[in-house]
């Protein structure tokens, strides 16, 4: 242990005595460690963002959407709220609420974006048009006010809930409670407020969205007869798989699919979104992690040349070590060591620079950070193989070095 101590001494001695050498060095290990640290924070931080996003909206929430998402114009059908074949109708929702025993809420969903505004301000806003059913099933919460009832929704009434930004950006400190809004040119009555929900997981503002029932929006402002969307609760989160299953069954049979064929709709749920964005996240923070991590190599080759020049400005020392009992094991160990710790210095302060770079990228992006220990563990212990493996070849060179030779060298 006191000759490995000794070793680690000589080994910052050599490093202080070429500070810019050493630096420049240990750049490549530096960068490599930082980026593939900082890499993998964002990637946690995303997946944790996306959990949180999708736990928001309930645990045990199915999503069923127009369309076949294997056909080509899939995209350009949602957009267009489905094919006059897929669309979901009224009479989808009703065969979901009379057969299905696996769930405890429905509620169609019409999503829009739509220019709000009040006296001489206004602000673009997403429109989510649904039930009264929607507020539970959506996760809302009312901060102040009320939803609107399923006499609202019957009576298809102008009236509205707004979020926080809407507030802002419309009333500012004003109370928006009885007040009157326009949407797209139609008036609306605010009768509650929705407490702040913050970005989503792309960045996109939740809270700028204004709620309406889906009758007023269908008959008022679009002139449709269908939905973007079907939500549906189970009865608990370990049944989403058996619930989302039997809508599935109870669709194809209501829509006359026979065995065999494939749907004009698309059922999802919550563990399916999270498995597939986890999984996409989780690929490209490896790629992106993979790249990045060739810096490290590169790192690794400098080391390499850096501690070759070493050898040979060092012969004549190591030359007098040999001639005062040294073996060839321990110049083998001091300069393994001193790459060791060249590599191991680097990777310290290439987490330090990923730490301030996640810090700096939560807090003044949208992008969500998590350092966790894990990749830290994984990227020191990369960079100390990296340390190792490029410094035996120069260890041995020192070792393999002749006394005498070494002595006359100038």
């Amino acid at each position: 242990m006191k000759r490995l101590l000794g070793n680690i001494k000589i080994a910052f001695q050599a490093l202080f005595l070429n500070k810019l050498r050493s630096f420049l060095t240990m750049l490549g290990i530096i960068i490599g460690v930082g980026a593939v640290v900082a890499m993998l924070s964002i990637g946690t931080g995303a997946q944790q963002s996306v959990l949180g996003s999708i736990q928001d909206m309930g645990s045990n929430l199915i999503i069923i959407l127009p369309g076949n998402p294997e056909e080509e114009n899939y995209m350009g059908a949602q957009l267009a709220f489905g094919t006059q074949k897929s669309e979901l109708t009224i009479d989808d929702l009703r065969a979901i609420e009379r057969e299905a025993t696996l769930i405890t809420e429905v509620a169609p969903i019409i999503i829009s974006s739509s220019v709000a505004s009040y006296s001489n301000k206004s602000t673009q806003s997403t429109v989510v048009a649904s039930t009264e059913k929607g507020l539970e099933i959506y996760n809302m919460k009312i901060e102040k006010g009320k939803f609107y009832s399923r006499s609202d929704v019957s009576n298809a009434l102008n009236v509205a809930v707004i979020g926080q930004t809407v507030i802002k950006n419309l009333f500012g400190k004003t109370d928006p409670i009885g007040k009157i809004i326009k949407l797209d040119g139609k008036n609306f009555k605010v009768m509650g407020t929705l407490e702040a929900r913050g970005t989503d997981t792309f960045g996109n503002d939740q809270d700028s969205s204004i709620s309406i029932p889906v009758t007023t929006a269908q008959n008022k402002l679009y002139g449709l007869d269908s939905y973007n969307m079907i939500l549906a609760q189970s009865i608990s989160e370990k049944d989403i798989d058996a619930a989302s299953e039997e809508i599935k069954s109870i669709l194809r049979k209501y829509r006359n699919i026979r065995f065999g064929e494939k749907e004009d709709f698309m059922v999802q749920n919550q563990t399916q979104i999270l498995d597939i964005m986890t999984t996409i996240i989780g690929v490209f923070t490896v790629v992106i992690a993979g790249i990045a991590s060739i810096s490290l190599l590169v790192g690794g080759i400098g080391i390499m040349n850096i501690m070759l020049v070493s050898v040979t400005e060092r012969t004549r020392e190591i030359g007098i070590r040999k001639a005062m009992g040294a073996k060839n094991r321990d110049i083998l160990v001091q300069f393994l060591v001193e790459s060791i710790v060249l590599s191991i210095t680097g990777g310290i302060f290439g987490i330090l620079f990923a730490v301030s770079v996640s810090a700096i990228l939560s807090r003044f992006t949208v992008l969500e950070t998590s350092v966790t220990v894990f990749p830290i563990i994984i990227a020191l212990s990369f960079s100390t193989v990296i340390g190792l493996f490029f410094g035996i070849f120069p260890a041995m060179r020192a070792a393999r070095l002749n006394p005498i030779d070494a002595l006359r060298y100038e």
